[in-house]
């Protein structure tokens, strides 16, 4: 059916389709907002109404809206545009390889939910949420305070103060001999022992031997924390070579000494004291190595005898008290204690000779006493004890003395379980009327109390002390007949 041309232009103008035409300029707007309502369609039908506010926008490329990126494309793209706006004439072509489209692990409704499918890859908006890949602002630069513990130029004094503060340091930038002379200084005049040490230790292992010698001398404190140091860490090799370089001959003699400690062979031992005996010490210091080498070789000397003497079994007194030790190296105290125990009584001519020993080492009566009465008091030969205290006067008179006070000795017998008899003996020679009473109450020595109250003619501590002994007991009767004597004259 033919129609007319007013009914063709009303057909076409009120059909929702339109000619092409070439001159109109709405056309790219007109079909921007139909992408858009297609888009926004199709949105609506593979996200809920509850993930509306989780959803993060995202361009075609998958990058966030509005990030710092996207703004720079953004504007990259805009200024692009204006040049090639009207550059229509060839196509451009992307020669990248594309990708299969099972390779792909995003979906269209992830790419609007920001959520990828399971098993498949990272989506969009969570690897844009990652904390390492969104940090867009650039890092701003830290304080010039805090590159301070990471720089080491500091002063001498600056470095000294870090150590005392614990904070981190480094001594190895003070290369010159005058920059590390000045920090030993700065480490001196802080007075903290700790820091002295570690800065005498980078110099130990940075100078020459001789030159920080040579620098040490004029440095007493510095002088006396290195030598404690290298004593610490018994490096006597090195200390003795200090002690030379310095001049001080004696010190330096007593630290080669001191090297004995580490020879076990007591033959060997012998040996290196004697080598000694050549060395600078000080008189009183030659004295004590002279001694020192004397009594190891007599010790020596003794230890072979005896051992024979053991194991021959001739001697009574090895086998009723058999040796639980060595004598070697033993001090001079314990070697005359065993000789007393072993040899009393031997000439004085014999090495192993009590007598000899005291004579050699030159032991004060005081010293020799004790020892010798410890010994004889343990093997219980009353005899000899008595005998040590006993004395004999220009006319024959016998009167006990003693270097000690006699209730040390009192005390000495009684550990030793001494009798009764002995013990009574040696407190009647106390001074001191109430040590001596009081010394014969605590071991039980009755006859000394009674007649220590008899001569004081006390009547009322005898009859206390009556009732402190046994009924019918002889000290019982003793005071009973003390107490019915007509003779004596009672204070009270």
């Amino acid at each position: 059916m033919m129609r007319g041309k007013p009914d063709e232009d009303e057909y076409w103008n009120s059909s929702k389709f339109k000619a092409f035409t070439f001159d109109d300029e709405d056309d790219d707007f007109t079909k921007l907002k139909e992408s858009k309502r297609a888009v926004n369609s199709i949105r609506s039908l593979v996200e809920d109404e509850d993930d509306e506010d989780d959803v993060e926008k995202v361009n075609w490329s998958g990058e966030p809206v509005g990030s710092i990126s996207w703004s720079v494309k953004e504007t990259a793209s805009s200024i692009r545009s204006t040049g090639e706006a009207r550059d229509l004439s060839f196509p451009k072509i992307d020669t990248a390889p594309s990708l299969p489209k099972n390779s792909s692990g995003y979906s269209l409704s992830s790419l609007f939910k920001g959520k990828a499918k399971p098993g498949s890859f990272q989506s969009f908006s969570d690897s844009f949420s990652d904390q390492s890949l969104r940090n867009y602002a650039p890092e701003l630069r830290k304080p010039k305070s805090e590159y301070k513990d990471y720089v080491s130029d500091w002063t001498p004094k600056e470095t000294v103060k870090r150590m005392q503060h614990g904070k981190a340091y480094s001594l190895e930038k003070f290369r010159s001999l005058q920059d590390k002379l000045l920090l030993l200084d700065e480490a001196v005049d802080a007075h903290d022992g700790n820091v002295i040490t570690a800065v005498l230790i980078y110099l130990k292992k940075s100078l020459c031997k001789d030159i920080l010698f040579r620098e040490l001398i004029s440095r007493e404190i510095a002088l006396r924390h290195y030598v404690h140091y290298l004593k610490e860490m018994e490096e006597h090799k090195l200390l003795v070579e200090l002690f030379r370089s310095l001049g001080r001959s004696e010190d330096m003699a007593l630290m080669h000494y001191r090297d004995h400690l580490n020879i076990k062979d007591e033959n060997k031992r012998r040996d290196f004291l004697k080598d000694c005996l050549r060395q600078p010490f000080s008189p009183d210091d030659a004295s004590h190595v002279q001694d020192h080498y004397t009594l190891l070789e007599r010790q020596i000397i003794i230890e072979a005898n005896d051992k024979k003497l053991e194991n021959s079994g001739q001697a009574d007194i090895f086998k009723k008290y058999p040796r639980k030790a060595s004598i070697l190296n033993m001090p001079i105290i314990t070697t005359l204690y065993y000789s007393c125990f072993y040899h009393y009584g031997e000439a004085e001519g014999t090495f192993s000779s009590p007598a000899n020993i005291r004579k050699t080492f030159r032991l004060s009566d005081k010293q020799f006493l004790l020892t010798c009465l410890g010994a004889r008091a343990k093997l219980k030969a009353w005899f000899d004890v008595d005998a040590l205290f006993t004395s004999k006067n220009w006319l024959g008179y016998t009167k006990k003395r003693s270097p000690i006070g006699f209730h040390r000795i009192v005390d000495i017998l009684h550990k030793n379980n001494a009798p009764v008899q002995v013990l009574q003996e040696y407190v009647n020679l106390v001074d001191d009327t109430e040590q001596k009473i009081s010394l014969a109450q605590k071991y039980k020595c009755h006859d000394v109390v009674i007649n220590t109250y008899r001569d004081l003619k006390d009547r009322q501590q005898l009859v206390v002390y009556r009732g402190k002994v046994d009924r019918g007991s002889p000290e019982d009767r003793k005071i009973e007949d003390l107490l019915s004597n007509t003779q004596i004259r009672w204070k009270n």
